[in-house]
This record gives C-alpha cells, sequence and structure tokens, in this order.
C-alpha cells in the first residue's frame, strides 16, 4: 500500500535539518525497498519540508518507519501529514 507523508519543518529549522540530513540519507538508504520517492520542499533556496511516498503493510507500518527518520527522532518537525495514495499515471513506484 501506498502513502504520501507531506513533513513540515520548524521555522527557522535549517541548520537541524543540514546537520541531521547524513543519518536521514544512510536511513533512506538503508529503507530504499520501502522509501519509493522523496525529496524536500524549497522555498527561497531553503528546505522546508519533505515529501516521501512509502510502500508499507498499511498505516501502522509507514507511521513507525517515519518515526526511525533521524528527522523525526530530531524533532524537526513541525507538522507530518501521512495519506494514503495511489498511483494513477508516471513511473511504476
Amino acid at each position: 500500500m501506498l502513502f504520501l507523508a507531506l513533513c513540515y519543518d520548524k521555522p527557522d529549522h535549517v541548520d537541524l535539518r543540514l546537520s541531521t540530513r547524513p543519518a536521514h540519507l544512510a536511513f533512506l538508504d538503508k529503507h530504499a525497498a520501502q522509501v519509493k520517492l522523496g525529496g524536500p520542499f524549497i522555498v527561497a533556496d531553503k528546505p522546508v519540508g519533505s515529501m516521501l511516498i512509502l510502500d508499507c503493510a498499511d498505516e501502522s507500518a509507514a507511521r513507525a518507519l517515519l518515526a526511525e527518520d533521524p528527522y523525526a527522532q530530531a524533532e524537526l518537525f513541525e507538522q507530518v501529514e501521512l495519506r494514503v495514495w495511489k498511483r494513477v499515471v508516471g513511473a511504476e513506484l
């Protein structure tokens, strides 16, 4: 089952995002089978959040995976939205 995760950073937390980024990228690499696509939101050339498409058994598994992300553990996010998502067009995930 696919999920769309919209993760919004707390204001003025770019330094925390950048210092945690190597651990976050290692986490994504470790879970590449479940993290199908992702990247940051950019405003005025600065990252302000993230979007991930996850392939997980159910919502509980998706939330558990998100909770393991170093960004989440560093409390970078002000808000996280998780929604069931269905691919209709574009590349297979």
